[in-house]
């Protein structure tokens, strides 16, 4: 079912996490754990740390959480900071990543030793896809989830998208408060917000520019891969949509001032860009089927893999959170199977069941650890291939 031979071959750089240490991360007190080069179970019970172990590799890599938009709600309870200290092995190099947070100031992120600048600059170095659970919300939540994965994916291949994001948004706060002032003074000037116009419109332009080219290149080895996953069973689509295909984001600017007067915000724009995902020519929200659901969103992160490898050269990290309950036994056995042939890398599972997931992974023939993720009891066991 999930056997894609639609990959080329390139020359890839071989990336894996050789160990993390946690300390005050949800609710991680104190923990370090060494990792397999190609697969790594967290096992245990509901509740005890195994996704927040896998959200803090995540973190390691993207600077930030997958699952909580705020950096301090990772803080555990009733402590003041957290820190995720990361050796990861990159083709002969050992390199340390070091994540750390006190409330009331700004994380850090430091690589061999050295703080960044700005976050922003790790973006791409240590690519991760993430398969949850909560994915389903890309389907089924508003246009604001899916835009966060569009530039997510981009910002990994493009440093200068994410760096053009921030500007564009940091421009929009400024217009949108801007017209809540006017209209709260009761003087409305159109010469002061034409200034921010002319700021924000080259910015928006060119991050719609981004994503049309960026969509371009992903709409094939989408439709790809869920023909395969699907055995062409049904026809899916996925559409860029935005108000800037029919005219540039200066001319809607103008022509949108008396609405964003009366709206008191910003009404046209990239920020309102969605990706439509359909079957059948319909919203995959309300016609499609909880396995066509699951189906399209795999394919989805399996494209977001591809693209992220092909374009950066290195094989991301693949992280796979309670994926028993996304599918059936027989088509994780399948995306294991998919995932860890020679041109995938590391590979990280959450399961409640150790027995389950060892039966799966026992059929790959490589070498995999164990770990079992308790309150009382934290252990592992490796085991060699065959």
């Amino acid at each position: 079912l999930l056997i894609i031979n639609c990959f080329v071959s390139l020359p890839l750089q071989m990336m894996f996490l050789k160990q993390i240490s946690v300390v005050n991360y949800k609710n991680i007190p104190s923990q370090t754990y060494a990792f397999s080069p190609t697969i790594n179970c967290f096992v245990g019970d509901n509740g005890v740390g195994k996704t927040n172990l896998l959200d803090a590799i995540y973190h390691l890599g993207m600077a930030k959480s997958y699952f909580t938009t705020s950096a301090v709600q990772s803080v555990r309870h009733g402590e003041e900071f957290y820190l995720i200290e990361g050796q990861f092995r990159q083709e002969e190099r050992e390199e340390q990543i070091v994540c750390s947070l006190k409330k009331g100031q700004k994380k850090v992120m430091k690589h061999n030793g050295k703080a960044y600048e700005r976050l922003a600059d790790h973006i791409g170095k240590y690519p991760m896809v993430l398969i949850s659970p909560s994915d389903r919300d890309l389907i089924v939540e508003g246009s604001e989830t899916r835009r966060k994965f569009l530039d997510s994916v981009i910002s990994q291949t493009d440093r200068a998208y994410l760096e053009l994001l921030l500007r564009y948004n940091r421009t929009l706060l400024q217009r949108n408060t801007l017209l809540k002032q006017m209209t709260e003074g009761g003087v409305f000037s159109l010469e002061t917000l034409h200034i921010y116009d002319e700021q924000l419109a080259p910015l928006g332009q060119h991050i719609y520019e981004k994503r049309r080219a960026f969509m371009e290149e992903f709409l094939p080895i989408f439709s790809e891969q869920y023909a395969y996953i699907s055995g062409g069973k049904e026809r899916v689509s996925l559409h860029y949509d935005s108000s800037l295909h029919q005219s540039d984001l200066a001319t809607q600017l103008v022509e949108n001032t008396e609405r964003d007067r009366s709206a008191q915000y910003t009404t046209a724009g990239i920020h309102k860009d969605d990706l439509l995902f359909e079957i059948e020519g319909y919203p995959m929200k309300k016609y499609g089927s909880q396995g066509q659901q699951k189906s399209f969103l795999i394919a989805l992160k399996l494209s977001q893999f591809e693209v992220l490898k092909q374009s950066l050269g290195i094989t991301p990290i693949v992280l796979l959170d309670d994926i028993f309950d996304k599918l059936d036994d027989t088509r994780v056995t399948q995306l294991v199977q998919l995932v860890t042939q020679k041109h995938f890398g590391q590979l990280f599972i959450t399961d409640t069941h150790s027995q389950r997931t060892e039966d799966v992974v026992k059929q790959t023939g490589l070498a995999y650890e164990m770990i079992q993720i308790g309150a009382s009891r934290t252990g592992s066991k490796s085991h060699k291939s065959r």
